[in-house]
């Protein structure tokens, strides 16, 4: 059964598989760049299964995107199968939708695997442009997109600061200026019938990130990988104004729990109208739930 709207309080855009279902361990770079990620983040960090992920959302009476990273060029990560993926969500569809990933400079043995995981019933892709190391609007990987936009998915896009590699030597070798919103103006303009969500508070790149949203109809952002009360002031102004229709619950699971992120919007300065946008209302339409695509 697809998740339904009217059966859940709340949607998250972002979580993250971080486990195999068969629990085996992370290999060496993984658990390298797990362990940075969870000092940057202040403490220990779940590494949650598909099962796992969909328990914590059932528990909750929420739903949730989730996704793995396919950054083997970027990062040497190959993150979990996207079949993996597909078919363990499948078995808990009533609360979880699976993203894919597809490492952007597999060309088109990548454009392949994107036609695939559409026709396995995926609702969007997730890219991650600083540990795939990729821009987002080089032509090379426009025919990824042609395909994500003739479905009618959605292409959901890292933006701003990380905390993968955060710490390391050199950064892990992630490289920050991929991540700059201001690369997604284009691919929002050149696909103008593609959804495009940009993750995040996109520090150090906010007020670009809330300009493209503004612009571009097709644009939107989710709030995941921050806590609530470090939203910058002209964030909240413009989730209570221009952007309302246009902005998504994101948690960034397990950095972030929902149970944390939820608490400290609750005192955040939203709009009773609002919130309820933020928290299902947009990602139900966004995502096309409860109806026909």
């Amino acid at each position: 059964m697809p998740v339904d709207p009217e059966a859940v309080v709340a949607i998250d855009m972002h979580t993250h598989v971080q486990r195999r279902a068969d629990g085996a361990p992370l290999d060496e770079t993984a658990r390298t760049f797990a362990d940075a990620a969870a000092r940057y983040f202040g403490g220990e960090v779940d590494e949650p299964t598909v099962a796992d992920l969909a328990g914590h959302y059932r528990t909750r009476n929420m739903a949730a995107v989730l996704f793995t990273v396919d950054s083997g060029a970027g990062s040497g990560q190959s993150g979990i199968p996207n079949d993996e993926v597909i078919d363990a969500a499948a078995e808990h569809s009533d609360v979880l939708i699976p993203f894919a990933s597809v490492d952007p400079h597999k060309g088109v043995l990548g454009v392949r695997e994107v036609r695939t995981c559409i026709e396995r019933g995926v609702r969007g892709f997730k890219f991650h442009p600083s540990t795939q190391a990729f821009w987002p609007n080089d032509h090379a990987h426009y025919p990824m997109y042609e395909e994500i936009a003739a479905a009618g998915l959605v292409a959901l896009f890292h933006s701003g600061q990380t905390g993968i590699g955060a710490g390391l030597p050199g950064g892990g070798g992630i490289r920050l200026k991929y991540s700059d919103p201001m690369l997604l103006d284009d691919v929002a303009a050149d696909f103008p019938g593609m959804d495009l969500v940009i993750a995040h508070p996109s520090f150090p790149w906010q007020d670009e990130a809330l300009a493209v949203a503004t612009h571009k109809p097709n644009v939107y952002i989710d709030l995941s990988g921050w806590s609530p009360k470090y939203f910058p002031e002209i964030l909240v102004r413009h989730v209570n104004g221009p952007l309302k229709h246009k902005v998504l619950f994101g948690s960034d699971y397990p950095m972030i729990t929902p149970d944390r992120w939820l608490a400290d919007f609750a005192a955040l300065a939203i709009r009773d109208e609002v919130r309820p946008l933020v928290l299902k209302d947009n990602a139900a339409r966004l995502l096309k739930l409860g109806r026909t695509a």
